[in-house]
């Protein structure tokens, strides 16, 4: 049980200071970890807090790659944060993955509370740069906002102590499965019942090269606009543009064709047996059945 007795103070989410070298890279597992608890939180319970999970980099950065649940209870002079549950589920954590440790916490809601600051007090022992997460389930703004702090102490000699929170930058980090994952939920939205079925191996193909497609006449109708002075040239673009192409391999067009068809050939070969071994299989379990 912990009682309000400090003071903290927010500093504007759009303010970053300069010599905090804290970056928090989050996954988007986390954000929706957080809005499952949320979604699951008691009737009548504003916000939910939680662990942050993940690995301190020597540069400075966190990479946030999990977080659980922690129970808690708010009123008007208290808070109460149930730290064994936290311990224990902690522990359980360590068995799978040990690498990982506490990097902080987070709540939901667009501003820091008055209890933050002692949740921060408690997280601040378990990290030595805690970091707390804000996401705004409350669409503040009619957007779901992120922000990341660090505290540091403020006041004056024999005077009750407060806390500012300083926002750092916060970026989401995507995996290649992670992506992809991304993307099928993407599709669900203008279904009716939010679902979609899986595409095949050789949709995946035929999506894939559609995409690149895409983003290649997008970046030819660039450059062909910069060339003829319709757009204004931008540097960093252009080195991506080259260090794009200098990665390519040049291959012989006809070469690269029929590497192309024997790895198609391949692959149909795979889908073919693991689809003839499935036959067999069902053929086994019905004449099992039969005898």
């Amino acid at each position: 049980l912990l009682k309000v007795v400090n003071m903290a103070t927010q500093a504007s989410p759009d303010l970053f200071l300069e010599g905090l070298t804290v970056r928090a890279k989050v996954l988007p597992v986390v954000y929706f970890n957080i809005l499952d608890h949320y979604s699951r939180r008691a009737e009548g319970q504003g916000r939910v807090i939680g662990t942050l999970l993940g690995i301190e980099n020597q540069d400075g950065s966190v990479d946030v790659t999990g977080c659980f649940p922690v129970p808690h209870s708010e009123t008007e002079d208290t808070v109460a944060v149930d730290m064994d549950y936290h311990k224990s589920m902690f522990d359980l954590h360590k068995q799978v993955n040990p690498k990982e440790v506490i990097v902080g916490w987070y709540a939901t809601g667009h501003e820091i509370t008055e209890y933050s600051n002692l949740i921060h007090d408690f997280y601040s022992r378990e990290a030595e740069n805690a970091i707390h997460l804000l996401l705004d389930t409350q669409l503040e703004n009619d957007r779901m906002s992120l922000a990341a702090y660090v505290s540091s102490p403020m006041g004056v000699p024999n005077m009750t102590p407060g806390t500012v929170f300083s926002p750092i930058k916060v970026e989401c980090r995507l995996h290649d499965m992670d992506e992809v994952g991304l993307q099928v939920l993407r599709q669900t939205i203008p279904s009716p019942d939010n679902r979609i079925s899986l595409s095949s191996d050789l949709e995946h193909v035929a999506a894939s090269i559609d995409s690149l497609q895409e983003k290649i006449q997008v970046a030819a109708e660039y450059v062909e606009k910069v060339l003829a002075g319709d757009a204004p040239d931008d540097r960093k673009i252009g080195r991506y543009l080259l260090d794009t192409v200098s990665a390519v391999p040049k291959v012989d067009p006809s070469q690269f064709e029929k590497m192309f068809n024997n790895s198609l050939q391949d692959l149909l070969m795979v889908v073919y047996l693991a689809n003839l071994t499935r036959a067999q299989i069902t053929l086994q379990e019905r004449l099992y059945s039969v005898l």
